[in-house]
């Protein structure tokens, strides 16, 4: 059963993202078939997660959002700091994978689960610690949304990304380089499903946020043995009051 379950949700990213619609309508129409699936076909798929938790190093008291956080998975990592935090806010925008997120967080004093757009949410008071999980290669407008990301920060606060990515074709001094047919496959690849990977997305968080952690690496596909794809792990704090 669990084989015919993954190979539902491998024909609906076969079939790919909608091509009509508002962003919101694209995402419930992909996402809605395989939701209930969702997070154990992405398990051998979304590198990096765990060390993105670690690395923004959650403390008792602090208020933490996800954005773009779907079914709310990304909050096991967590261990016993979910519990200890002083609010916990999931955003998405899509209705079929928050219901997941908010069947997970049904008995959490502490989480508050949101259906928005990420690029315009903002909470009722600054936060600690703002993260995106392969969440912000499905964001038409990513700018907005780290910018968003940015202003809900504390002077100091911590913004943290993981996600997939492909190097520029003449990255930075230390920062890995992807040869030619890497640049071009991947892109392709994953844009049938909505995800646009940038060389654009790295560059960005760097020249608007001081460095932290900054690590990349390249991660196994299921189903597709042999070949792996690039991601980061990001983390940056805030400077300011900017």
């Amino acid at each position: 059963m669990r084989d015919l379950a993954e190979l539902r949700v491998l024909w609906q990213l076969l079939r790919g993202m909608p091509a009509a619609g508002s962003h919101a309508e694209r995402l419930e129409r992909f996402y809605a078939p395989q939701a209930a699936r969702y997070d154990s076909f992405r398990e051998r798929l979304l590198h990096g997660r765990q060390t993105l938790i670690d690395a923004l190093d959650f403390q008792p008291g602090e208020r933490v959002a996800e954005l773009g956080a779907g079914t709310g998975c990304n909050v096991r990592w967590y261990a016993d700091r979910r519990a200890q935090l002083q609010h916990l806010t999931l955003v998405d925008l899509c209705p079929a994978l928050l219901v997941q997120a908010r069947t997970r967080a049904a008995d959490w004093a502490n989480t508050h689960v949101i259906e928005a757009d990420v690029t315009q949410w903002q909470p009722a008071a600054p936060l600690d610690k703002v993260y995106f999980s392969y969440a912000l290669t499905m964001i038409p407008f990513w700018q907005a949304a780290i910018e968003n990301a940015i202003a809900m920060l504390k002077p100091g606060g911590l913004l943290g990304v993981v996600d997939f990515y492909i190097a520029e074709a003449q990255p930075a001094a230390g920062l890995a380089r992807h040869p030619a047919w890497q640049r071009w496959l991947w892109p392709r690849w994953f844009a049938h499903d909505g995800v646009c990977l940038s060389p654009a997305h790295l560059p960005y968080l760097r020249g608007r946020l001081a460095p932290v952690v900054l690590q990349e690496g390249r991660g196994s596909l299921p189903w597709l043995p042999g070949l792996r794809v690039p991601y980061y792990v990001f983390v940056g704090r805030k400077l300011g009051a900017g």
